[in-house]
Order: structure tokens, then C-alpha cells, then sequence
């Protein structure tokens, strides 16, 4: 097993999981975007205000793509077994 071998298995595991985790941050982003933007018209400071809505979103993401998810990391610890460990 070379160091490309292993840079292959680093960098394909850091791909799959910026794709599994990038829905739920893109949606965290807009939420806080929009609960920022409220606060900013409405000129409510309250720290407390940006957690609750985005903690609750970020859990409605997590179980709606909870099997998407596990799906990814299925698929890449398959890619795994079948590619890379044959070279051992």
C-alpha cells in the first residue's frame, strides 16, 4: 500500500463526508440568515433567538436525511472493501 493509496482512502472520506454534512450547513446558514435579518428589522438582540430555531432545524434535517446520510457512508465504506482492500 503506497502513500497515494492512502491519500486516495483520506481525501474520498473527506469528500463523503463534506457531501453528507453540506445540506444540513446550508440550511443552518439560511435559517441563521433569516432569524439575522429579522432581528436586524424588528431590532430584537436576543442571543438566545438564533439557537432554538436553528438547533430545531438542524435535528428536522438530521431526520430527514438520517438514511441519505448512512447511504453515503454505506457506499463509501463498500468502495473501500472492494477497491482497496484487495491490495493488501
Amino acid at each position: 500500500m503506497t502513500y497515494q493509496v492512502f491519500i486516495d482512502v483520506l481525501t474520498g472520506g473527506l469528500w463523503t463526508l463534506l457531501k453528507a454534512i453540506s445540506p444540513i450547513l446550508l440550511v443552518s446558514l439560511l435559517v441563521g440568515l433569516v432569524i439575522s435579518f429579522f432581528q436586524a428589522v424588528t431590532q430584537i438582540h436576543e442571543q438566545t433567538l438564533t439557537f432554538a430555531p436553528k438547533i430545531l432545524v438542524v435535528f428536522l434535517m438530521l431526520i430527514m436525511l438520517a438514511a441519505w446520510i448512512l447511504q453515503q457512508f454505506v457506499d463509501y465504506a463498500y468502495e473501500i472493501l472492494t477497491r482497496y482492500l484487495s491490495m493488501i
